[in-house]
């Protein structure tokens, strides 16, 4: 769809549901005012003045909070808002996000004036709104489909590996656009194909004509074929759309991202969502958040009965500090409880059966409660919530010369935990095909971050640690 229907589109959406918000809000507060008239006699002028600023002070929280959930799970900004899956599960996010903020402003405020039943009707008639709005996404978007004006009709020329991937592509996202098959040389089809070829190369503009074709793809370089440029001048003649497809693939040979510096292309080896400035912001708004949380309300009750423990178990210590290598390999200091005898060779990587753990130590290790202290690197700025691990020196140095793409991890920072860790590849690594899973694993979360990624991995970590992690000591 065109960007300036899309962006329309986003801000009938974002309007709807604000007005949906307040309009609820205000016939709340109308009834309420009625329902109770006889108890508001006896409030003071002063007092019902304040009920009414608290209101309007809820008013103003909840509009700022619902926007600021839906741009932190992009349910108005993603440009495939007009897939009605991906809208409706940013929406059901979106509204648990907003539920628990608005909750937790309610309990921090201890605002007493706030009716039980005023909240929960807000709540209640604003996810019924959510619900209504979305089934009317529906019905719209089933009513433009069935409008000839809105739909395409296409057909794509050549058969090769391009062309697939572009058929496959439409038939998953673009429910709008009709592909009725390929147009391709026959001596150059070697297998069945799920559409059918539709006939030659230069038998294409006639069928366009005759079967009111929208847009014809050509997935065949017009460097190599000369005559593609003469059918697209045909086909715009005919006022049938002609796009050119390029194969990427002969620059390089990988899957690759293309972005754009305005009207200039660019090719990436893969899509870093965490490249983007706002992705940065929301991840470390959640690292800062998270971790705080940790830090007050455990570790600060935590740390010193550890630190009691751990000294009167062994000598030496109650942290571990070791540099290890950070986003862009910048060295920094990762804190842990220390629950190894104090050991000189600080390089060699810490095995099942290893003789130098504590009483103590063997127990923090196994509950992961070791790595607590890295809460206070996520806060530093050194670490996130969650990326890939990080290794010892001597192993980066190491890992690196036997992966070449072993680096690409420091891309991100490092994590308290990671998507590797919770997919079983956690602990020592013993071969280079633990090395290779755990490094594809890293790298899978790098080119796929989300909010709701790292949302999932965190439960996904307290799932396995309260489990009990067997790769875990």
């Amino acid at each position: 769809m065109n960007t300036r229907y899309t962006n329309l589109f986003r801000f009938f959406f974002a309007f709807l549901d604000l007005a949906a918000l307040n309009l609820i809000h205000i016939v709340l507060l109308f009834l309420m005012q009625h329902l109770n008239i006889a108890q508001n006699r006896y409030f003071a002028a002063e007092v019902k003045e304040e009920i009414l600023r608290s209101y309007i002070l809820y008013f103003m929280i909840t509009n700022m909070v619902w926007l600021g959930c839906a741009y932190f799970t992009a349910l108005y900004i993603n440009d495939k808002i007009l897939s009605f899956e991906r809208f409706a599960k940013k929406t059901v996010q979106s509204f648990l996000l907003f539920l628990v903020i608005i909750l937790f402003f309610i309990f921090l405020s201890k605002i007493p004036w706030y009716s039980r039943s005023f909240v929960l009707l807000s709540f209640t008639g604003f996810g019924i709104t959510l619900i209504l709005t979305r089934i009317f996404f529906i019905v719209g978007g089933d009513y433009l489909r069935s409008k000839q004006e809105f739909n395409k009709k296409i057909v794509i020329l050549g058969y090769n590996d391009v062309s697939k991937k572009l058929m496959d592509r439409f038939l998953a996202n673009n429910q709008r656009s009709w592909v009725e098959g390929y147009f391709e040389d026959y001596q150059n089809v070697h297998e069945l194909s799920l559409f059918p070829i539709l006939g030659r190369i230069k038998e294409c503009i006639p069928y366009s004509i005759q079967h009111n074709i929208t847009e014809i793809y050509s997935t065949i370089s017009p460097e190599k074929h000369s005559y593609i440029y003469e059918l697209a001048q045909d086909a715009e003649k005919n006022l049938i759309r002609f796009k050119f497809v390029p194969d990427l693939q002969m620059f390089v040979n990988r899957s690759i991202h293309v972005d754009y510096l305005e009207d200039i292309p660019i090719l990436s080896l893969r899509s870093e969502p965490l490249e983007d400035i706002a992705g940065r912001i929301k991840k470390r708004f959640f690292d800062v958040l998270f971790s705080f949380f940790v830090i007050t309300f455990i570790l600060s009750w935590l740390l010193p009965i550890l630190a009691i423990l751990i000294k009167l178990d062994s000598k030496g210590p109650v942290f571990f500090t070791q540099f290890r290598p950070g986003k862009n390999n910048k060295s920094f200091r990762i804190l842990k409880f220390r629950s190894l005898h104090q050991n000189p060779d600080g390089e060699k990587q810490v095995s099942r059966d290893d003789t130098r753990y504590t009483r103590l130590g063997k127990f923090l290790r196994k509950s992961s409660i070791d790595e607590m202290p890295q809460f206070i690197n996520v806060l530093l700025g050194d670490m996130s919530i969650v990326g890939p691990r990080p290794q010892m020196l001597k192993q980066t140095q190491d890992f690196s010369r036997v992966l070449n793409h072993y680096m690409i991890r420091h891309f991100i920072k490092p994590g308290v935990t990671g998507w590797a860790q919770v997919n079983g590849f956690r602990g020592e690594i013993r071969n280079e095909e633990q090395l290779k899973a755990r490094v594809a694993h890293d790298i899978w979360y790098l080119e796929h971050w989300s909010i709701w990624l790292d949302i999932r991995i965190v439960f996904l970590t307290l799932y396995t640690t309260l489990r009990g992690d067997k790769n875990a000591f």
